[in-house]
């Protein structure tokens, strides 16, 4: 058994390797989430629907996130990896079967998001815990500007893709697809190694119940102020990104009569942006002081995705808003998993690092839940066609359909540039990376490894 551990591919090669199959089940899941997208509006026509599926498909995951976390650390890495990506095949194909007899109907998608979120909250902890093991801290944020690339690729080529691919086999047709996707991905991991972290002083001080590890995340990250209020930080910037990143869709659809073309040229130009950010990131390695990207970035995705998004009227504008968007979010999440990569020992990362996506996250389940009847109930009838509010912000972003969605859109974005200026003016957030100290190298980051290029 240890020699073939020896003979699996390790370090950057291995990393490389299972980021490829990363690359092909992203493209297959981008795919059918576009498609399921379109069917769900169609059947609906109601930005709340598609809100309740963003909801469902995200929350249970940062619930269970804590114990999760706990779990990664416990277990072996490369496992929870193969079985997390395997449930989430599992809800796509209840999808499939469903959709095959007629029988689909929106609640599905609410049940089969929550199921799949649930065993997503190991994925990120875990994926993220072996990067760790597998890179040294040099490599870090380049790893996260190849995920990024990752994501991005899938964004630019699923949405032309499955918009095509849905004329020729339909929605199943694209269903399947993605199963064959993700199965290669599980497939690329059984072949690469994983190292498990050797413990450290604070893991070792963490044992005990499932109970007490599961709530070890909070007292490590409540006893250092600045990664506390890294995370606050983004549990603001998350609450009102969740507004922009859930009525997107919505809003492109109300103000071009339900285009998917239009739709999908904006999310392709998203991609593109994305992979040219995560590109740079892999080259460049993000600045020198990462939580000037951190809130940097903040400020500029509220600016691109908020309100130049939601003062758009045209494909040009969004198109251009969306570019921008994911140009500038791989150096902002790049940077920010580099300084919790280099602080945090890779032992006990699954627990911190699943209660750090808690913290940051449970904002999103909230705003994602408040902004559907928002849009629906209060800011759209009030920006139709002689609505109350006309006056006031027609000359923002118009009226009619969709015109409420966009100044929720604006509104969100100028809230969010807020936070990043407050966050700076904050000293423990400022200073994070020098008030803390960087965790010590693990066996696996040796000189030999450090060589290898990014």
């Amino acid at each position: 058994m240890a020699e073939s551990m020896r003979k699996q591919p390790s370090g950057m090669l291995a990393f490389s390797i299972m980021w490829f199959g990363q690359v092909v089940s992203l493209l297959g899941s981008a795919m059918s989430s576009f498609a399921l997208t379109f069917w769900a509006w169609q059947i609906t026509g109601q930005a709340t629907a598609l809100a309740l599926v963003g909801f469902f498909s995200f929350a249970p995951s940062i619930l269970v996130s804590p114990f999760a976390g706990a779990l990664v650390d416990r277990w072996n890495r490369k496992v929870v990896l193969i079985l997390s990506d395997l449930a989430t095949g599992v809800s796509t194909i209840a999808i499939l079967l469903l959709y095959h007899n007629d029988a689909l109907q929106i609640w599905h998608l609410y049940v089969a998001g929550a199921f799949a979120s649930v065993f997503q909250s190991f994925q990120w902890p875990a994926y993220s815990a072996a990067v760790s093991t597998m890179l040294p801290k040099a490599h870090y944020a380049r790893a996260s500007g190849m995920m990024s690339m990752a994501e991005s690729a899938a964004g630019i080529v699923a949405p032309a893709l499955a918009g095509f691919l849905l004329s020729v086999i339909g929605i199943g047709g694209v269903l399947i697809i993605d199963i064959v996707t993700f199965s290669f991905a599980v497939i690329v991991v059984l072949f690469v190694h994983i190292p498990q972290p050797t413990q450290s002083a604070a893991g070792a001080e963490s044992k005990g119940s499932l109970w007490r590890e599961a709530g070890f995340g909070f007292r490590y990250i409540l006893a250092r102020p600045s990664l506390l209020g890294l995370q606050l930080t983004f549990f603001m910037i998350n609450f009102v990104g969740s507004f922009q990143a859930t009525m997107t869709n919505p809003m492109i659809l109300a103000r071009t009569d339900s285009n998917s073309a239009i739709m999908s040229t904006v999310q392709s130009l998203m991609g593109f942006g994305g992979l040219l950010g995560g590109l740079m990131l892999s080259f460049w390695g993000g600045p020198k002081r990462k939580v000037h990207g951190v809130l940097g970035g903040m400020a500029l995705s509220s600016f691109f995705g908020g309100i130049v998004m939601g003062l758009g009227q045209n494909v040009v504008v969004w198109s251009i808003a969306a570019f921008g968007l994911l140009f500038v979010l791989p150096v902002l999440n790049g940077s920010n998993q580099a300084i919790w990569q280099a602080k945090v020992p890779p032992d006990i990362q699954g627990r911190v690092f699943a209660v750090r996506r808690m913290i940051a996250q449970i904002s999103g389940p909230v705003a994602i839940l408040i902004v559907g009847p928002l849009a629906d109930k209060i800011f759209e009838p009030r920006m139709a066609e002689g609505g109350a509010w006309v006056g006031m912000f027609g000359s923002w972003v118009g009226s009619g359909k969709g015109a409420g969605i966009a100044l929720i859109m604006v509104l969100s974005g100028i809230l969010g540039i807020a936070v990043a200026v407050l966050a700076y003016g904050v000293r423990v957030v400022r200073h994070a990376e020098d008030l803390i100290p960087d965790h010590q190298d693990s066996p696996t980051s040796s000189p030999e490894l450090q060589a290898e290029p990014a």
